[in-house]
């Protein structure tokens, strides 16, 4: 299984927010591409990057940051917060990004989805955010009526291949992963990415023998709980 340690941007500063709400947030230090850099001596092979500001303004801020992380790194890096038109995503492709994320604007102008998925197929995955079974919208400020699953359903009609699936209400809190929720997801023909939540070694266990396809590790390496080593041990495919 894959373990993409998160990497968090506001006002420039690597945090990380408590269920999403930008007004408690915990700040961990300030050079993005240090904490990269140590991600990957720890062994990690992929890294989830977001614009925090970006996502709220929609458009991307922090650019150089995820250009710097690909040139100084040789982790598969994800970037998502803000990315809303197709000349961003090729500025990210270009700059060495591996996969860019789309969040808000997947929901909000499908045809457009539709055309970047048809268009750079892996080299695009979909974030879907969900509070209370809704997808949320605008760096998770706005809930929609969106039916979280019946969108991903509808997400994999339109051809894609990986969905960043974030459980808003357990991000940030270290109250562990809702397991059942993603094996009903891993019955679409989708990649599933697991955020919000993870706190032990347990959920990556649980995760891999659900055959999730990856998981996202953010707070509980910041603040020690969990460690990197172990969590990319907890998550390797037995040979």
């Amino acid at each position: 299984m894959k373990i993409f340690p998160a990497i968090d941007l506001l006002n420039q500063k690597v945090v990380r927010l408590y269920q999403g709400d930008y007004d408690q947030q915990e700040v961990f230090g300030d050079d993005p591409v240090a904490f990269a850099q140590s991600f990957e001596e720890a062994g990690a092979e992929y890294l989830h990057l977001v614009d925090l500001d970006g996502a709220k303004a929609g458009k991307l801020h922090y650019f150089e940051i995820a250009k710097q992380i690909a040139e100084q790194t040789n982790l598969f890096v994800e970037v998502g917060g803000g990315i809303r038109d197709e000349a961003t995503i090729q500025h990210c492709l270009d700059a060495g990004v591996n996969r860019v994320i789309l969040g808000t604007i997947a929901q909000k102008d499908p045809e457009f989805t539709q055309a970047m998925l048809a268009k750079y197929g892996e080299k695009i995955a979909i974030g879907v955010d969900a509070k209370d079974g809704k997808v949320a919208v605008e760096g998770w400020l706005e809930k929609t009526e969106t039916d979280a699953f019946d969108f991903c359903q509808q997400l994999q009609s339109w051809g894609a291949k990986t969905i960043i699936f974030t459980e808003i209400s357990r991000d940030g809190t270290g109250q562990g992963i809702n397991i059942p929720l993603y094996q009903k997801l891993n019955k679409l023909d989708l990649e599933i990415v697991a955020s919000g939540g993870v706190a032990s070694l347990a959920d990556i266990q649980q995760l891999k023998e659900s055959q999730i396809g990856g998981a996202i590790v953010g707070k509980s390496l910041y603040n020690g709980s969990l460690k990197l080593e172990d969590v990319l041990a907890a998550g390797k495919e037995e040979s």
